[in-house]
């Protein structure tokens, strides 16, 4: 029996697993039948934590739907930092939270509910996002998908970000291409996409293809990683609102390109989850 807690951060859900409470390794397998949408209670991905870490207050590991890990997620983050507040484990003030994608500061405002968290610092180097070929600023430049030239720029904040600014937008659009960016050669570790569209100097709107998860409502590393790729690019200030189908994040980079963004964090449920989901065969 596996207990849960399970949060939504604008559409993008995560199921929150308490390591201490819990016998069994979370494999690969379980990821994936703990998240499926039909055999298991359905999520974009598993928080596992806290666990205890000597470099920040907490530790948290990230795992997507398809049972790989993720160094860093901006609403996973969130979410996770609405958990330490509901279990009382944080209250008032900073707290630092550890991922294999380096350590985040996160801040709960007990007024409005909303909770910021500072992301990092943004490189656009190909060799820390990675991207193949010779070291370099991954901007504006082009790559063949599906027939057509796709003009992107490449950008780490942790996790891998593929950022293309294209008019207009659409699900459908980050469903058809997304897939085929995500795993293309010049991603070794493969690759979120972003395709963004600028409404003005304090607005942009996003569609979101996720690595390992696909395509979701929501990501905060994703508005953080496009919003800092227009402010790059010379087509946004440095606060601005990153719209998505799921809702709004707030985003604010600093004059070192780093990052912190801001948003609500819903909770959806608590409860258990029985072991007979892993006793028989997915489709997973």
């Amino acid at each position: 029996m596996i207990t849960f807690h399970k949060y939504h951060g604008l559409g993008n859900d995560y199921i929150v697993i308490d390591p201490a409470r819990e016998m069994e390794p979370l494999t690969p397998d379980r990821v994936r039948r703990i998240c499926h949408r039909n055999y298991g209670i359905g999520g974009d991905g598993i928080l596992l934590g806290p666990i205890e870490t000597r470099n920040a207050d907490f530790e948290v590991r990230i795992f997507n739907p398809d049972g790989s890990e993720a160094e860093k997620s901006g609403n996973g983050l969130r979410i996770f930092s609405r958990y330490l507040s509901d279990t009382k484990r944080v209250s008032s003030g900073a707290f630092t939270i550890a991922t294999i994608g380096g350590i985040v500061e996160s801040r709960i405002d007990e007024n409005t509910r909303m909770i910021s968290v500072a992301m990092g610092t943004v490189s656009f180097n190909s060799r820390d996002i990675p991207v193949a070929g010779q070291d370099r600023e991954v901007i504006n430049e082009t790559v063949i998908i599906d027939g057509r030239d796709i003009v992107f720029s490449a950008a780490t904040i942790g996790n891998p970000h593929c950022v293309i600014f294209y008019d207009p937008i659409s699900s459908k659009l980050a469903k058809t291409l997304g897939p085929q960016i995500e795993i293309h050669s010049l991603f070794p570790n493969r690759t979120n996409v972003q395709f963004a569209r600028v409404i003005n100097r304090n607005n942009i709107r996003i569609e979101i293809w996720e690595r390992g998860a696909g395509y979701t409502l929501a990501s905060g590393s994703s508005a953080s990683a496009a919003a800092a790729t227009a402010h790059r690019l010379g087509l946004t200030d440095r606060e601005m609102t990153v719209h998505m189908p799921g809702g709004r994040l707030e985003i604010r980079i600093d004059e070192n390109n780093a990052v912190t963004l801001t948003g609500p964090v819903t909770r959806v449920a608590s409860g258990v989850l029985d072991d007979e989901i892993f006793l028989y065969p997915t489709v997973c």
